[in-house]
């Protein structure tokens, strides 16, 4: 196995991943989410048991490839890998609220909800890759591009700290979303469930189900999440393929996660804050990274302090978090929003 990075079109771009390193990534996560779908054939209900195993299991796969890259290509590309899937990590459970308020919003029967965020997290992962793609190619092309997500970075810290001090509450309706709107014109919508269908033929003609508008809505409101997160990964790593890997794992357990985290994220309340700062710095980093290119004297930001400040962040708002928080019961926690 060579440690030896593959230089991109761009100086500023090196990566380690040769293409069977890609293809054995991509296999595995095929082969994951066909594993997923065979658990998730049947819908059922998940118990706290079934979803904290999933969710050790999510967990200990990334801590075992990050160790399999430090060891194999070097400290530089595992303490970028775990700083990156750390950030990813902190990232979905911030959109796992939307999630959640996406399913009570489509009134999704409880034992088809690992069924929609499955779909959901499949048709992100290829979203993603696009994403990832373009930024690569951006990063390779444009001399600004750092500059560029810098902005995008520091914009969105921006709108998440002012929504968080404001109170603005996150919200969902689901007649106003584009990808439900064009789906409803496209074809008829059934009034109800049919398990894990996304379709039927009823009255003689073709139907989607609300599972499928569901479905969409995950997908597109995760296109959304791409757009802060893809460049805030790049933002820890200039490796398209880490970059791939660390979206891949994180994504990858979400499914398992919301099930684990369902009553507590309303208690996150600081949450709003910590990825601001998090987003923020992030943002500040690509600049200083972008100046020193033009003027070597402009100090730059390492990996390891990135780990660190993401650490610190995330522990603190979760700490603060829970303490303003104490005595809430469970059913405090739950969001409410109301079925269409």
């Amino acid at each position: 196995m060579s440690s030896t990075p593959t230089v991109l079109a761009s100086s500023q771009l090196h990566t380690i991943g040769s293409p069977w390193l890609w293809a054995a990534t991509i296999a595995g996560v095929l082969l994951l989410l066909v594993l997923d779908f065979a658990v998730t054939r049947r819908p059922h209900e998940v118990s706290m048991r079934e979803a904290l195993g999933w969710t050790a299991f999510y967990l200990a796969l990334p801590v075992t490839f990050g160790i399999v890259i430090w060891l194999a290509y070097g400290s530089r590309p595992g303490t970028e890998f775990f700083t990156g899937y750390l950030l990813e990590k902190s990232l979905s459970v911030d959109n796992l609220f939307v999630f959640m308020l996406l399913l009570a919003a489509f009134a999704v029967p409880a034992r088809l909800a690992q069924r929609v965020l499955l779909f959901g997290i499949a048709g992100a992962l290829v979203l993603r890759g696009i994403f990832i793609a373009l930024g690569a190619a951006a990063l390779a092309a444009l001399d600004w591009a750092f500059l560029l997500f810098g902005a995008i970075l520091l914009v969105t810290a921006a709108k998440l700290l002012k929504d968080a001090i404001t109170g603005q509450e996150t919200e969902v309706e689901v007649t106003t979303m584009r990808s439900v709107r064009l789906l409803r014109r496209v074809m008829p919508v059934t009034d109800g469930y049919r398990e894990a269908r996304m379709s039927v033929r009823e009255a003689g003609r073709r139907a989607l189900t609300p599972l499928a508008l569901v479905v969409t809505a995950v997908m597109t409101t995760d296109l959304v999440f791409a757009v802060d997160s893809v460049p805030a990964v790049y933002g820890v790593t200039g490796d398209p393929y880490l970059v791939f890997a660390t979206n891949a794992f994180a994504l990858l357990g979400l499914r398992a996660l919301y099930f684990v985290l369902h009553a507590a994220l309303n208690r996150l309340v600081h949450l709003a804050y910590g990825l601001a700062v998090i987003l923020a710095f992030i943002g500040v980093k690509l600049v200083l990274h972008w100046a020193h290119e033009i003027w070597a004297g402009v100090p730059q930001v390492s990996t390891a302090a990135s780990l660190l400040v993401i650490v610190v962040v995330l522990a603190a708002v979760t700490a603060t978090s829970l303490w303003s928080t104490r005595g809430e019961s469970e059913s405090d926690s739950t969001p409410k929003t109301p079925a269409p």
